[in-house]
């Protein structure tokens, strides 16, 4: 696996983005296609498109609600313990202040620049993103979903 940064940190699962989305993506630009070229059975394809269209909808959002939740959770977790380890203290205040997204953006800094980066989040109230951008030395989050 190679060196993760701002720019490959996204994570894809093949089959599902590369295969299932397509080919449902192909099935509902047909599907709408035939509505218009195979009038004899207009109702059939209209029928046709909208449950490949709900199937479509359904794999997207399924797969992205309880994935991302969990990871959510965990990413909170995983902030409370680190700012534990830093610090010696509880972070209920701080997590109160940070917005998820700088929490998430947070967990790809190295413990020294974490630091830095917490008190301009804090105080400077710069976003996820530019905390992101900030990060001189990329800390690789490979087991995310």
């Amino acid at each position: 696996m190679g060196i993760q940064n701002y720019k490959n940190h996204r994570k894809f699962y093949p089959p599902h983005h590369f295969i299932f989305l397509p080919l449902l993506l192909i099935l509902e630009i047909m599907g709408i296609y035939k509505i218009w070229s195979d009038p004899a059975n207009q109702l059939t394809w209209i029928l046709f498109s909208i449950v490949i269209f709900l199937i479509l909808y359904l794999a997207i959002m399924v797969r992205q609600h309880y994935a991302l939740g969990n990871q959510n959770r965990i990413v909170r977790l995983e902030f409370r313990q680190r700012y534990f380890e830093i610090f010696n203290k509880r972070s209920d205040e701080v997590c109160e202040k940070l917005s998820f997204d700088q929490m998430a953006a947070l967990r790809f800094a190295y413990d020294d620049e974490f630091k830095e980066l917490l008190y301009q989040a804090l105080n400077e109230n710069i976003s996820g993103d530019q905390i992101k951008r900030s990060i001189k030395n990329w800390n690789p989050d490979h087991h995310r979903i």
